[in-house]
């Protein structure tokens, strides 16, 4: 039986790169196929036919709104996953992730919660944050009486520089992450690469080793007086930013699909 390998969620051109690659047989889906498994074999979903093909290992770098079951779908197959399905269930709800993660990095911090409906009233500027979305959303800064529809972590504002500890493999960056307002993020224009800092780094490996995730992502709050907040991990990063994260990831990825 010809076995495949299927890549999850890169758009088109890094997906058919990393394919273009490989000297096995390969498939990619950019949006979130339908999976099944029976006697320890996984099955994916094509596009074409057959409907459903044998797959022996995944790649899969995506955030989608419902890919909750497809990942714990991957975790009951146990077979060779980018990045390990189980690690991925640790994060991809990220206020339960981030309870988990305050467990291993030294740049914790307090936080305040509310759940939906309930009147907060802050102490000091903050910043609430709430759902279970990756992508920067759903963030407000607050002073007065506030309240969410949904459940929500509320942190202090912090005056400072944001920046992100990239790892992938044993590989890794600093990202000085910009914007035209308090919030900052990676996709700005002026976001750019800058020296690593080796206690940012040291912390950044200690949660990717306590996960067992190969591919992470930390953001960081760098106050002017130099403390250092660890605010987020990302567990599925954005690679493509920058063509040195990109082609670090391909390598990775495609020497992963070959082992």
């Amino acid at each position: 039986m010809k076995e495949y390998v299927c890549i999850v969620g890169l758009d088109e051109q890094e997906a058919a790169e990393i394919c273009a690659a490989l000297e096995i047989p390969s498939f990619y889906r950019v949006t979130l196929p339908s999976i099944q498994v029976q006697g320890g074999q996984l099955w994916v979903e094509t596009e074409s036919r057959p409907r459903f093909v044998p797959v022996k290992r995944v790649v899969y770098h995506a955030i989608y709104e419902n890919d909750l079951d497809f990942i714990t779908g991957l975790s009951f197959w146990g077979g060779a996953c980018l990045p390990d399905p189980r690690a991925m269930l640790d994060l991809r709800l990220k206020l339960p992730g981030l309870v988990r993660v305050l467990e291993h990095t030294r740049f914790g911090f307090p936080r305040g919660f509310a759940t939906p409906h309930t009147p907060f009233q802050p102490e000091h500027e903050s910043v609430a944050k709430w759902g279970n979305w990756h992508c920067g959303e759903n963030k407000e800064r607050i002073s007065d009486l506030w309240s969410g529809d949904e459940a929500a972590v509320i942190e202090p504002f912090i005056q400072g520089s944001a920046v992100r500890i990239v790892m992938i493999g044993d590989r890794y960056w600093q990202i000085k992450l910009e914007g035209d307002s308090w919030l900052k993020s990676i996709h700005h224009d002026t976001a750019a690469l800058m020296a690593v800092d080796s206690e940012l780094l040291a912390d950044t490996q200690h949660i990717k080793a306590a996960f067992g995730l190969e591919v992470i992502a930390n953001d960081y709050i760098v106050s002017d007086d130099g403390t250092r907040y660890l605010l987020e991990v990302n567990h599925i990063p954005n690679v493509t930013r920058f063509p040195e994260i990109w082609e670090a990831y391909r390598d990775f990825t495609v020497d992963w699909l070959k082992s």
